[in-house]
């Protein structure tokens, strides 16, 4: 039978650089899981990803134990990167800061599918398109 996670927490840590100081230690410490052995693993598994800002989900079992998933980097932190813009617009569509190809806006809608509700890559492009229009970025063809 499966264990039944007590706790479930929501982290974004950089790829690779996970350390028990805060914030992960502040956040997972309560939760009385070992932070070096968190950190360890954590690193060892995304070292590929070295440079990105990643979500992690954290369960957390009665034993403190504890499992996680890493998901996919968020599409605002992809689009950014993409892009090359340092800073998202502060009046939203009203201001281009930047702009994305259709071919760049198809690459983060295939790398973000697997976290977001849609069901082709067609409607994840609509979904990243949305949010990239709302931090200044103009989809170019």
């Amino acid at each position: 039978m499966a264990k039944q996670a007590a706790q479930k927490i929501k982290l974004q840590i950089p790829a690779g650089k996970a350390t028990p100081a805060p914030p992960v230690g502040t956040v997972l410490g309560p939760a009385g899981i070992n932070l070096q052995e968190f950190c360890t693993k954590f690193n060892d598994a995304t070292r590929d990803k070295m440079g990105d800002v990643l979500p992690v989900e954290i369960y957390v079992n009665e034993d403190r134990s504890f499992d996680f998933v890493i998901k996919t980097p968020p599409a605002a932190f992809l689009i950014k990167k993409v892009s090359g813009v340092k800073k998202a617009s502060s009046k939203g569509s009203k201001e281009i800061v930047g702009s994305l190809t259709e071919a760049q806006l198809r690459e983060i809608a295939e790398t973000k599918l697997p976290d977001l509700n849609a069901y082709t890559v067609e409607e994840a492009m609509k979904t990243v398109e949305g949010t990239a229009k709302n931090m200044g970025i103009e989809i170019k063809g």
